[in-house]
């Protein structure tokens, strides 16, 4: 799991005005049943920040690239190669303002797991709660480099199957036992809390 250093959000940018708290929905595109969790994070969180946030949630390890898309315009790290504006400079509450807002987040432009954003709630802040904050989610995050979500699904159809010919092999990949249904919320939770 990532810890990502560094990725606190910084104080917020706008005007003294005072930082509320989205509720996000994260759904791995494609998914079905969906893989998916809810958080809270803050809303002057930078996309920089909410990309460290979203390895950690999800159950990546931070080993690829990946981009911000909201509204048409990518958002990612910085490269003057890429076509992207600057991640670590943009805020939440920049890019989306009101609840039902939606936009994405790719990661690994190879296997291309793109997950679907959806801000649910603007809440307060409630003194005293951590932020970020898993508050739900279902299933495990595939795992890296097994060829997207189609991928994944081949992978779990071949290791459920002990007759078929790439068994050992893809369960050796694995490194042992996979286990689909397999999401701990405590685990996400003390994984935030650490990286802060």
């Amino acid at each position: 799991m990532i810890m990502g250093g560094g990725w606190e959000p910084a104080k917020p940018a706008n005007k003294g005005k005072s930082a509320s708290v989205y509720q996000l929905k994260v759904v791995l595109a494609d998914s079905k049943p969906p893989i998916w969790r809810r958080l809270l994070v803050k809303s002057d969180t930078t996309l920089e920040a909410l990309h460290y946030i979203l390895q950690n949630v999800m159950g990546w390890s931070n080993c690829h690239m990946h981009t911000f898309e909201v509204k048409g315009v990518h958002y990612g790290e910085k490269d003057p190669e890429l076509e992207t504006k600057d991640e670590s400079r943009v805020r939440l509450y920049q890019i989306v303002a009101q609840p039902r807002a939606k936009f994405r987040y790719q990661y690994d432009m190879g296997d291309s797991w793109l997950h679907d954003i959806t801000v649910e709630k603007i809440l307060p802040v409630e003194p005293g709660q951590q932020y970020p904050f898993c508050i739900d989610g279902a299933l495990a995050c595939p795992p890296e480099d097994c060829g997207g979500i189609f991928g994944f699904y081949g992978l779990l159809e071949t290791i459920s199957n002990p007759k078929h010919k790439d068994y050992k092999e893809m369960r050796e990949w694995l490194g042992g036992d996979f286990d689909p249904q397999a999401f701990d919320l405590n685990k996400v939770n003390k994984l935030l809390k650490a990286a802060k």
